[in-house]
């Protein structure tokens, strides 16, 4: 089970090609994203149809793929940034459930030391 709540999460931005596999995925985390394949993370990378995801993660004792299609929508891949976005669990839960994140602004959270 992804306990995903805890975990960084990174989007690669750019279409990968959706017959690399693990090992493929791994090499673009390293390479391509300057980040380690074994941290506790999540790599999400998406196909050019955007209607297809596999997220990467590593769980200590080898390599997960997760693999998600959509059989009539796309997911609402964001278009402007960097090449790699760290997401929030939010956002990530917003991604998957088809929600355009850079639409979406949750409200400032608020930290106070006392009560006036």
């Amino acid at each position: 089970m992804i306990q995903w709540q805890s975990m960084a999460i990174y989007l690669h931005r750019t279409p990968v090609d959706f017959r690399k596999s693990i090992n493929g995925l791994a090499v673009i985390v390293q390479e391509g994203m300057a980040l380690s394949p074994f941290s506790e993370s999540l790599f999400v990378f998406g196909n050019r149809h955007r209607d297809k995801i596999k997220i990467l993660y590593w769980d200590k004792t080898g390599f997960c793929l997760w693999y998600k299609r959509l059989e009539k929508d796309k997911f609402k891949w964001p278009r402007a940034g960097d090449p790699v976005l760290n997401l929030s669990g939010e956002q990530f839960s917003w991604l998957l459930r088809g929600l355009d994140m850079s639409k979406l602004k949750p409200h400032q959270e608020k930290y106070f030391l006392e009560i006036s």
